[in-house]
């Protein structure tokens, strides 16, 4: 296949041919990208804990939730733009995919400027809001002040693979966060080893490293042909598609604030055990998080080829979609979630040498890393119905599902003195993962059905 002058070594035929073999190939380059940027995040954590303290480890890892909480939207709209652009891209619609991509691309560049104001002026006072332990309030706050000031770039980097992944191309977003990746821990190596300059050290590395990977991928627009080519001449908000964006966009983004708001006031429960607690809780998040990238690369495929496939009008092909990419990401959870937890304590050795951190962060893997997978499942077939157009419907059931239920339990059980234990907190994940993913299964069957009515049996439109 061909795109423009694009050949099929970027590109994957997503519309035809087996569908393992090629969501494999879209999900492998995206889960290694992600896998790596995880490294190389892990390599911050892992020096500031080495050779920062455990108050510098608690600091930074207790920033996690807020950054997610505060970006979710933005990462919301860069979905809906990922969703346009296969759409347009599996319906041969140039002129429109095109528009896509410079809008996304201005729309990245603004709402960045925008989260780094906010995101500078109050992240001390949230961290307060969040009863962050007196200890790290002075460095938390430090470190997100200069993490925020890179969002216009992290923001400039993920509309633009967003719009890549659009097409199949997930190989050179891969290269690009490699590159970066190297450049941050090397700065990070001398700011914090030979500068001493604690969590401040690691702040600013990875603010150059997004500036770098923003770049690359500038580049890599600015020199494609085609509707995929950049031009700067050509940046304006489209006001059609930007409310299409925005109309997929912001029901998935404001989902995944909700589910970083239930992580934040998780995390604000568990900064009540002070500040072994909250190590071993950093610790073990970041472990969990190679195990999530893995599956969420399924999810991204999952967008992309069912979206690309509504646009192509090849409707018999989108349930075999959504059942295999619920098989793959099945299989990567179970397997990645058990090996995780049964090296539990030699992973979490690699953040720390506290033997108490690491009880703590055995903890937390126990009941999060072992059905992991059910997280997984349940996030692929959010990518189905999203990948249909449909965004408001399981932002509402995964809120209902999830995010409430792990609120309701926090404020009600969990404050009694015979549940007030982190395990007890924590095992609010897989009950909650239990009901989601059963509650999407049949929100996924009676929509499809109704979508194959409504856009391929009574109409010869392209569903927009």
């Amino acid at each position: 296949m061909s795109y423009g002058n694009r050949t099929a070594s970027n590109t994957i035929d997503m519309c035809s041919g087996p569908i393992v073999s090629r969501l494999l190939l879209f999900a492998i380059p995206l889960m290694l990208s992600s896998v790596l940027q995880l490294l190389f995040n892990a390599a911050d954590v892992i020096i500031v804990g080495k050779y920062a303290g455990d108050d510098s480890l608690a600091a930074v890892g207790m920033t996690v939730p807020l950054i997610n909480l505060v970006i979710g939207v933005f990462m919301g709209l860069s979905i809906g733009s990922n969703v346009l652009a296969s759409r347009y891209y599996g319906s041969g619609d140039d002129v429109r995919l095109s528009r896509t991509l410079h809008t996304s691309v201005l729309v990245s560049v603004i709402g960045g400027i925008v989260l780094a104001a906010v995101g500078f002026v109050l992240s001390t006072q949230i961290l307060v809001w969040m009863r962050a332990p007196g200890e790290t309030l002075q460095l938390g706050s430090l470190y997100l002040k200069i993490y925020f000031l890179g969002m216009p770039a992290s923001m400039l980097y993920n509309f633009g693979s967003a719009v890549l992944r659009a097409v199949g191309d997930t190989r050179r977003p891969m290269y690009y966060l490699f590159t970066a990746g190297v450049i941050n821990v090397i700065l990070n190596l001398f700011f914090v080893i030979s500068l001493h300059m604690d969590v401040a050290g690691v702040a600013a590395a990875t603010v150059i490293s997004q500036i770098v990977s923003a770049l690359l991928v500038v580049r890599c627009l600015m020199k494609e042909t085609g509707p995929l080519h950049l031009s700067p001449a050509s940046l304006t908000i489209d006001r059609t598609e930007f409310l299409m964006i925005f109309r997929i966009g912001i029901p998935a983004g404001l989902q995944g604030m909700l589910f970083s708001l239930s992580n934040v006031i998780i995390q604000s429960a568990v900064n009540g055990f002070g500040a072994t607690v909250v190590a071993g809780n950093s610790a073990a998040q970041n472990i969990e998080g190679f195990i999530y990238v893995s599956m969420n690369a399924f999810y991204q495929a999952c967008i992309s080829f069912v979206s690309a496939n509504v646009g192509a009008r090849r409707p018999e092909r989108i349930n075999r979609i959504v059942i295999r990419a619920e098989i793959c990401v099945f299989v990567t959870g179970l397997t990645l979630g058990g090996l995780a937890y049964l090296f539990g304590y030699r992973l979490l050795n690699i953040y720390t040498d506290s033997r108490a951190v690491m009880d703590a962060g055995i903890i937390r893997m126990r009941y999060v890393c072992l059905p992991y997978f059910l997280c997984g499942m349940m996030d692929v077939m959010v990518g189905g119905l999203r990948g249909l157009g449909y965004a408001i419907l399981p932002m509402i059931v995964s809120f209902l599902g999830a995010c409430g239920l792990r609120i309701i339990w926090i404020f009600t059980l969990f404050r009694l003195p015979r549940f007030h234990e982190t395990r007890y907190l924590y095992v609010t994940y897989p009950v909650t993962w239990i009901i989601t993913v059963l509650a999407h299964v049949i929100c996924y069957v009676i929509v499809k059905r109704r979508f194959d009515r409504k856009h391929f049996i009574n109409s010869s439109q392209i569903p927009y």
